[in-house]
């Protein structure tokens, strides 16, 4: 199975927004990041997000651009800023038959979940940016197992989508 994990987008600030939904300039750098998988030849078999307005919109336009079904866009409650990564992972291991899945949502549990994938422990410093990817490839989701193989961030992501 190839796993992509990405932040979502720069949100507007809580006083202006509470609900966060993205910025203009947020949503310039996920059309971004959406080219440049579409670039790569990432089209995902399956859209997962955070019920968050910035996590949703950041997967709606994802999908919008690499012409995903919007209404298969599936939203998880464990794909939340502080959900623990085991959780997050026995949501992703309901989807064992999906090839290539995409998850948008939060930090820190993005890096959580990547790190609880590759190193078998959450707590792995994992960088991530708004907008950034990451590509992990893994068998059978199991701590430990996954091979990261490679992590951008939209200045990368903006070279490719050109």
């Amino acid at each position: 199975m190839e796993l992509y994990l990405m932040q979502h987008g720069r949100p507007l600030p809580e006083a202006e927004d509470p609900e966060r939904r993205l910025s203009p300039d947020g949503q310039i750098e996920v059309r971004t990041t959406a080219r440049a998988m579409k670039n790569l030849g990432i089209l995902p078999d399956l859209i997962l997000a955070s019920p968050k307005a910035r996590a949703r919109e950041t997967a709606e336009i994802v999908a919008d651009t690499l012409g995903y079904d919007l209404n298969k866009i599936a939203i998880h409650q464990e794909f939340k800023p502080l959900s623990p990564p085991s959780e997050s992972v026995a949501v992703l291991k309901g989807y064992r038959s999906a090839n290539r899945i995409l998850v948008v949502g939060h930090l820190p549990s993005v890096a959580e979940i990547v790190s609880y994938l590759v190193a078998g422990v959450p707590g792995l410093k994992i960088h991530f940016k708004m907008a950034g990817l990451c590509a992990l490839a893994t068998s059978d989701l199991s701590p430990g197992s996954a091979e990261l193989l490679w992590h951008l961030w939209p200045e990368h992501l903006l070279l490719i989508a050109r």
